[in-house]
């Protein structure tokens, strides 16, 4: 499911196509073409205007799939520096500034520090090998606005719940992965797109 050293490519909106650089880092591990794809089906509808914060970007293919879609401003956390100046330099050549925030930080430091306002969608796809998505997601609520939304990425032999104060909205696996996108349990109704397995769902 994961490229190594490459490139991978924004799926849709008005950066289709766009590729961005994969590093040949310890632990980079992009989300597939496929996934990306059928994660942002489910998410369409919320995504014009949304506030969204990408922990362990990477390449950065979470948070600039979503600005490219619709979302209104992307937060980007990269510890890496070389991943994160590869971001900064990606930011620029797509005339984003304006949208998206490069952070170089330690993503669990990060949530420690003060508030960068609230957000309607975070991305946790951290490096499998160490565990972080628990520390993560607990630390997450003074982050989130009351309507929010959770991607979790891990292992498929270690699906990840993130607790209680979620709902699950939808989820699929493949060979490497499981994806799951959760919505928080006390949000507002709303109706997604038609997702493959399975016809829309309203969440209350």
């Amino acid at each position: 499911m994961k490229n190594p050293a490459g490139k991978v490519r924004i799926i849709g909106g008005h950066w289709r196509g766009t590729r961005l650089d994969v590093a040949d880092a310890p632990g980079l591990r992009p989300s597939a073409d496929r996934v990306r794809e059928t994660l942002f089906n489910w998410l369409q509808p919320m995504l014009p205007g949304a506030r969204v914060l990408d922990l362990f970007a990477g390449t950065g293919a979470l948070g600039l799939e979503a600005l490219s879609r619709g979302a209104r401003e992307a937060l980007l956390v990269e510890r890496d520096p070389a991943l994160a100046a590869s971001l900064q330099a990606t930011v620029a050549r797509l005339k984003a500034e304006n949208q998206a925030t490069v952070v170089r930080a330690d993503a669990l430091a990060f949530l420690r520090a003060p508030l960068h306002g609230r957000f309607d969608l975070v991305f946790v796809d951290p490096p499998f090998a160490g565990n972080l998505w628990p520390t993560a997601v607990a630390a997450l609520p003074p982050w989130l606005s009351p309507q929010a939304w959770l991607y979790l990425e891990s292992p498929t032999d270690a699906a990840v719940e993130p607790g209680p104060g979620w709902s699950l909205h939808r989820q699929g696996s493949t060979r490497e992965a499981r994806y799951a996108l959760f919505r928080r349990a006390d949000g507002g109704a709303v109706t997604l797109a038609p997702a493959n397995d399975g016809p829309p769902a309203s969440l209350a």
